[in-house]
């Protein structure tokens, strides 16, 4: 059996990075669901369509801070990668609005931010 290289890991990531750079992912273990991922995962979908962008909509397993779910990560080109919580319907929306449109983060909902990401 083959093992995989760090070099091997490497070019998977960068094969799937250069694909879209521009991408949202919505938490949607048991914990993310029971939050209501389920909905903002929908609400996402359609104001992504409303307002006619290109950003690769995702699910993503557990991010292991069950107590703030629903969880939302973006990356967008040029801004930090964000972790927002608690993100209802409404709040989805405007994550797309305001974040993904407006190129402006959502101080009131930010988890995390991971600034690599915007100086690459």
């Amino acid at each position: 059996m083959a093992t995989m290289t760090a070099q091997d890991f490497e070019t998977i990531k960068e094969r799937v990075q250069n694909g879209n750079k521009n991408w949202i992912k919505v938490g949607m273990s048991t914990c993310g669901i029971a939050a209501g991922a389920s909905k903002t995962y929908r609400a996402l979908e359609d104001e992504l369509a409303k307002q006619g962008q290109s950003v690769s909509l995702r699910t993503c397993g557990c991010l292991g801070m069950c107590h703030a779910e629903p969880l939302v990560e973006v990356c967008i080109e040029g801004l930090p990668r964000v972790v927002y919580c608690r993100v209802d319907e409404e709040c989805a929306r405007e994550i797309v609005r305001g974040h993904v449109m407006g190129r402006k983060l959502l101080q009131d909902y930010i988890l995390a931010m991971h600034y690599e990401e915007a100086f690459s």
